[in-house]
């Protein structure tokens, strides 16, 4: 096929960098069905996958914990914001609660193989009732031998012992929030972090035993420099995590008010942003990591680049992950299930969460059950996303005719290769997946967006 690739990288970032999801899941949330799943309807969904696949593969256990002590403004996220820990029982008490809802639906004891608390702030709660929320909700359930527990964790909000007690319930990851060093930006940000009391984090971490840290860095924030960015990347050296998370700053103020604290203007322009993250990714592939998927690097020994290596990455509503599960149970406010099949998301206000729960029901704001060809497409846009490359049958070549069509300019343009039963990211296209995984998107191209929904892509 022959080509003609734009000559400056600000052409291809005017062309490119349009609204776009980040394919956490297919369909995307905005385009679930309108009407959402009885709990009846959702828990044929999850005996299914659950009798398909505990045995084997066993399962994936989510908890939001949406508490946060203060507000974090970059941050899209679901989470409430208060200093009163007073909420924390209350809350625990609701997820064990809704867990047991899951139990009551099981033949047999389910066999946990991952468990991720994620948030807000999951160190909000205190050490003791981390230890209580754990210990009542793994009795009930057989842990793999494999099983990877992990959580997130902002350093100023984490002491040694929560990692102590987190360690002793078989944690060996932590996710750490860094974001920016810069002095400007973290005070614009709200998230006054100190290289120390990161590293003690890390130090801690370390002499108790995990054997896995995450360092979260954004770009695209505002006052946001590439000066910033290089002396960023320099402490996060120091540091030497296993992994790192270099996600685009997500500009939805739309969604969230905090992020009019400032303006457009304090934004790093387009072609800006995009020098921010192309300095980061060769200094981060100077110090020895290697790209995995969209946005995250690893060093070679890790356990997600031999995943990527060995074509067993997987991606769902907690991000990358080295290992498959079918069946993804997600408690706790606003969090997204996932059975293969369906999706199922609860409401997202903390109080109606608990009150609906206290009911004996799940408190569920909305669902979807995958049709045939929302499976097909959803296997692709999940290769795309984890190995850069897809193929299909020709029996199935008509299904995917119209995003081949809406590929030919990012072929000519040097992004992709394709033919009629396989597309492959080349080199160039890497930081454009979201826009390739768009040309499959058959749900958004039917209804496209005529309010803000999502994102930037670049």
């Amino acid at each position: 096929m022959n080509t003609t690739v734009l000559t400056t990288a600000s052409e291809l970032l005017a062309k490119y960098d349009v609204p776009s999801p980040r394919y956490t899941s297919y369909p995307t949330v905005p385009y679930w069905d309108e009407t959402p799943l009885t709990q009846e309807q959702w828990m044929a969904h999850v005996k299914q996958a659950f009798r398909k696949t505990n045995s084997t593969e066993g399962i994936s256990l989510y908890l939001h914990l949406p508490f946060c002590e203060k507000l974090c403004t970059y941050c899209g996220c679901n989470k409430r914001i208060t200093t009163n820990h007073a909420v924390e029982e209350p809350y625990l008490q609701a997820i064990l609660q809704e867990w047991e809802i899951y139990l009551a639906e099981f033949e047999e004891r389910p066999r946990i193989t991952e468990l991720h608390l994620g948030g807000g702030t999951p160190t909000f709660f205190n050490a003791q009732n981390l230890k209580t929320l754990l210990t009542l909700l793994l009795e009930k359930a057989d842990i793999t031998e494999d099983a990877a527990f992990s959580l997130e964790v902002h350093p100023n909000a984490t002491n040694r012992e929560q990692l102590e007690v987190l360690y002793e319930l078989g944690f060996r990851r932590l996710s750490v929030g860094i974001q920016d060093f810069d002095s400007r930006v973290q005070f614009v940000i709200n998230r006054i972090q100190t290289f120390e009391r990161t590293k003690v984090t890390f130090d801690d971490a370390r002499a108790i035993g995990y054997t896995s840290m995450n360092g979260d860095i954004i770009y695209g924030l505002p006052f946001q420099t590439q000066d910033s960015i290089r002396h960023t990347i320099e402490k996060v050296k120091e540091l030497r995590p296993e992994r790192i998370a270099f996600y685009s700053y997500a500009h939805v103020p739309w969604k969230s008010k905090a992020q009019r604290r400032y303006s457009d203007a304090d934004l790093p322009s387009p072609d800006e942003k995009r020098a921010l993250y192309e300095l980061g990714r060769e200094l981060l592939q100077e110090a020895g990591y290697l790209e995995i998927g969209m946005d995250h690097f690893a060093l070679p020994d890790d356990e997600l680049n031999i995943a990527y290596e060995q074509n067993t990455l997987h991606r769902n509503f907690m991000g990358y992950t080295p290992r498959h599960t079918e069946l993804l149970i997600a408690l706790g406010a606003s969090s997204i299930s996932d059975t293969g099949t369906a999706f199922l998301q609860n409401v997202k206000e903390v109080e109606a969460y608990e009150a609906g729960i206290a009911t004996g029901k799940l408190p569920i704001l909305k669902g979807h059950a995958l049709t045939a060809e929302d499976t097909l497409i959803r296997a692709h846009i999940l290769n795309l996303m984890c190995r850069f490359y897809t193929s299909w049958s020709e029996a199935e070549q008509p299904y995917f005719a119209d995003a081949l069509t809406r590929l030919q300019p990012l072929a000519e343009d040097g992004l992709v290769a394709y033919g009629n039963t396989f597309v492959e990211v080349l080199p160039a296209g890497k930081t454009f997946l979201r826009n390739i995984a768009m040309c499959f998107d058959a749900r958004l191209w039917e209804s496209e967006p005529t309010t803000p929904v999502f994102s930037r892509s670049v």
